[in-house]
């Protein structure tokens, strides 16, 4: 691992997270949806890199969450909630269904995966 390739992968998660943003705000939902999932993707790449040197080569947001729970346990609420792996599924999901898939991302839908995201991924993330 070189701390160039981790602050590269923070850095382009960052940027995802705000044009997803933007992206909401322009109401184009199935891209802010791809970028969102992008965001908690790179993250979680980019904290277990930092932590362990090396991350699985995987899109799936929960595999990598499981795998970073295993040295910071605090994320195990993550696992645990209901509520989150209704999320943080509909966000892995985002993967294929925004950049494959016929389907269309509502407003509603999108604007509370970001919500989510900011108010209760990011900050667990960030403390790890």
């Amino acid at each position: 691992m070189s701390f160039e390739e981790a602050e590269v992968l923070r850095e382009r998660a960052e940027a995802f997270l705000k044009n997803a943003e933007r992206l909401v705000m322009e109401g184009v939902y199935d891209l802010a949806a791809f970028n969102i999932e992008q965001y908690c993707q790179l993250m979680l790449k980019y904290k277990l890199l930092i932590k362990t040197g090396t991350y699985p080569r995987t899109h799936s947001i929960i595999r990598l969450l499981r795998e970073l729970s295993k040295i910071a346990g605090e994320l195990r609420g993550l696992l645990d909630s209901k509520e989150a792996m209704i999320y943080l599924t509909k966000i892995e999901d985002a993967y294929i269904g925004a950049r494959y898939l016929p389907r269309r991302y509502e407003e509603v839908e999108v604007e509370e995966v970001l919500r989510f995201t900011k108010e209760v991924f990011k900050p667990a993330i960030d403390k790890v």
